[in-house]
């Protein structure tokens, strides 16, 4: 399968995961495997959440933020990826100067 997400438009995700404001993406979905590529616009957040039935995968495209894994916060930046294992929480605040563009994969895992 090709995902071209220069043929989609970003949708607005408004507080997304209890976050601050919103978030932009382009996500495809399977039925078993989540595919997203967004960005957190300056001052904006996903919210704090737990992954009862996934994972997650994240890669940094550009921009930086902090990231809160099980409770403890990692500054986080372009080139870098975060791995949320199922059961475990996270969150991601841009409190950088530009836009947090990332890619992530969320498998489910029942």
């Amino acid at each position: 399968m090709i995902i071209d997400y220069s043929k989609e438009e970003y949708q607005e995700m408004p507080n997304f995961k209890g976050g601050l404001n919103s978030i932009f993406g382009k996500m495809c979905f399977d039925g078993s495997v989540r595919i997203l590529r967004a960005y957190i616009p300056v001052g904006s957040s996903i919210g704090y959440h737990q992954h009862e039935e996934n994972a997650e995968i994240m890669y940094i495209l550009s921009g930086s933020g902090t990231l809160t894994e099980d409770g403890v916060s990692h500054r986080v930046s372009s080139g870098q990826s975060t791995y949320c294992a199922k059961g475990h929480f996270h969150g991601l605040v841009n409190d950088g100067e530009e836009d947090l563009h990332f890619f992530a994969v969320v498998p489910e895992l029942r």
